[in-house]
Parts: structure tokens; C-alpha cells; sequence
């Protein structure tokens, strides 16, 4: 691969991000036939293919998968040498990517906001998405920070306690169950609930729960977004085991009620990650302080509630 160049890495990741040459021409400011050319050589160069054509655009073969794996891992080298070379120009500049679980997006951004008030310099980018899309990027390096509920469990890493995270169940104010004191779990058994998706860290404590309590539960729907969860739950179609950071305002307001089910709250804790094989930049170094000693001040506070 020695004629391969940063050029043709880029043509074939914005190829295979946007499934047309065209498309990644358009994106680089040259002609189609200029990027056609380019992955023609970069494929001869190899004597592999990189992409498949299908119905739905271009498909990276397996070498092609190994040529993007690459061709990320240079793109964060290059990215890391450029916050290194913008801290020898600042101590307070520089860029720090932050993956968010979708259950911390309640407080997370209040608190990269306050973070940016300090060091305006820096910036921060945001990315949001459930347990598995935060921590794929995150084990390919694209994060530099995580915040989350549960470690990575194959890749090394180095975490910092943010603050308590407590679950329980919640129903609408009208539930039987609603005004019951020390519900023993069996209290559940009958009940309708509506779930995250696989893949999200709460869907994953309930099913711990229910294990525990010997309980098959009965799933009524399985529901991507929290916000949809908790309309549905007011609207009466079921009961839902939610992280109490997510529902704080709508208990407060008692448009929902938490569960005193015996055993519950579980309390877990939110954690501050971040890839020990990945460079400690200084911008990151500061958020990352910044989190662990500001980080609890900014979680909903249930006490209100």
C-alpha cells in the first residue's frame, strides 16, 4: 500500500458514508470520474475490492471495511495532532467529542453548556444515541469522553464517578398499583410494560430485576425514545422501569408516580469514560475535570419531585 495516499482514504470513507462516487465527489469538490479514478487505483493498488454495488448504493467489502477501520484511525491521529498543536498556541483551545447515552440527555447538555462558559474556546461536540451506538464509537475512538452508566466491556479504559443514577417503575397517577406502599415485586408479575430497545442499559437492568424476582415479565411494546415511553405510559398502556433522571419533571408535576416496589430504587452510577489508549489532549483534560467536580451539581434533583 505504499502509493496509497490520505487523498484516497478520504474518497473511499465519504464513498462509503454517502454510497455514491457522486456523492463523495460532490462532498470533495472534484468530479465523479476524479473519484471513480481514485478508488479504481486504490483497488488495483491492493488487488482487492473495497466496495460492492447493490440496490442501495455502494457496500464495503470486507477489505473495504478494514481500508474505513484505517483510514478512522488516521483521520483521529491527525485530529489528536491538530488539538496538540492548538494547545502549544492556548492552554483553554483545542475540540472534545462527548458520547452521551440517550438517558443522560437530560442533563448533559446543562452541563457541557456551563463547561463552554468557562472555556469558550473549546469546542464540544454532542453525540447522543442509546448504550450500543455510543459505545461503538466510542471503542473506535471517536469520543473522547463518554458518559455513561455501564463501562465498556472490551476495551480498556479509565472511569470517574459523576453521581448516583437510581431506576424504578413508574405509572400513570390513576394506576392501582399507584398509591400502594412496599410492593413485593410479585405485585408486577401481571402488569403490561413497555421496554427500550435491545441494546439500551435500562432495558438491561429491568430484565436484571425481573430475573432476580424469578418474574417473566409481559412486554407490551418496545420503544426507542424515552419520551415516547413515558407519553405512553400517561396514556395507560403499561408501566415502564425508567431511569428517575428522565422523569423527574413529569413526577414533580404528577403526571407520572414512582413505584414503591420493595428493592427498588437500584441506584447505579453515572460515569465519566474515556479510552486509555487514547491521548489525554488538554481540552479534554479539562472537561473531563470539569465533570468530575461539578458533574453531580447538574442531576435532576428528585428530592422536589
Amino acid at each position: 500500500m505504499r502509493n496509497i495516499t490520505l487523498k484516497h482514504l478520504r474518497f473511499a470513507a465519504s464513498a462509503a458514508r454517502l454510497g455514491s462516487f457522486a456523492a463523495a465527489a460532490e462532498a470533495n469538490n472534484v468530479t465523479p470520474p476524479a473519484v471513480t479514478m481514485q478508488i479504481r487505483q486504490f483497488e488495483e493498488d491492493i488487488g482487492l475490492p473495497l466496495f460492492d454495488r447493490t440496490p442501495r448504493g455502494l457496500e464495503p467489502t470486507p477489505a473495504g471495511q478494514e481500508v474505513l477501520l484505517a483510514a478512522q484511525r488516521i483521520e483521529n491521529a491527525l485530529e489528536e495532532c491538530r488539538e496538540a498543536l492548538l494547545a502549544f498556541q492556548s492552554l483553554d483551545a483545542g475540540r472534545v467529542t462527548v458520547g452521551v447515552v440517550s438517558t443522560a440527555k437530560y442533563f448533559a447538555p446543562r452541563m457541557l453548556a456551563a463547561f463552554s462558559r468557562l472555556h469558550p474556546k473549546i469546542e464540544v461536540k454532542l453525540v447522543v444515541g442509546n448504550r450500543q451506538h455510543i459505545m461503538d464509537r466510542f471503542e473506535a475512538g471517536v469520543c473522547d469522553l463518554c458518559v455513561m452508566g455501564r463501562p465498556p466491556q472490551t476495551a480498556e479504559y479509565e472511569s470517574h464517578l459523576l453521581g448516583p443514577h437510581p431506576y424504578f417503575f413508574v405509572a400513570p397517577p390513576d394506576h392501582p398499583l399507584a398509591s400502594r406502599a412496599h410492593l413485593p415485586p410479585s405485585a408486577l408479575a401481571k402488569e403490561i410494560f413497555l421496554v427500550r430497545e435491545l441494546g439500551s442499559g435500562t432495558r438491561h437492568l429491568m430484565e436484571v430485576f425481573f430475573s432476580k424476582a424469578g418474574i417473566a415479565p409481559v412486554i407490551g411494546m418496545e420503544i426507542g425514545s424515552n419520551e415516547t415511553i413515558k407519553q405512553a405510559v400517561m396514556a395507560g398502556l403499561g408501566l415502564t422501569f425508567i431511569s428517575a433522571h428522565t422523569c423527574a419533571a413529569e413526577i414533580h408535576e404528577r403526571r407520572l408516580v414512582a413505584l414503591d416496589v420493595v428493592g427498588l430504587p437500584m441506584v447505579r452510577n453515572w460515569l465519566v469514560v474515556r479510552l486509555a489508549a487514547k491521548r489525554l489532549m488538554p481540552a479534554t483534560r479539562s472537561l473531563r475535570d470539569f465533570l468530575i467536580a461539578e458533574g453531580s451539581s447538574f442531576l435532576p434533583n428528585l428530592a422536589s419531585s
